[in-house]
């Protein structure tokens, strides 16, 4: 049930970081409200005995985390 959770958010966390990839000014600072959605899917994932919403979460953090990272968090 908690894996079921962990996925749901971390699709949330991905749909938003998906509309935070496109390069429209101040659209990519939705990245900040995906990145730590995704941190909680993802302590969520670990606390289930399953991988898949733990993985799920981690990629989007590693999306939107890299996102933030090239463009100095802003644009």
């Amino acid at each position: 049930m908690v894996n079921i959770l962990s996925i749901l958010v971390g699709a949330l966390a991905f749909l938003i970081a998906l509309i935070g990839i496109f390069p429209i000014p101040l659209l990519p600072l939705v990245n900040w409200i995906a990145l730590p959605l995704a941190i909680i899917g993802a302590a969520l994932g670990v606390v289930s005995g399953k991988t898949s919403g733990r993985n799920l979460n981690l990629l989007v953090i590693l999306i939107s985390g890299l996102r933030l990272f090239f463009t100095g968090g802003f644009i």
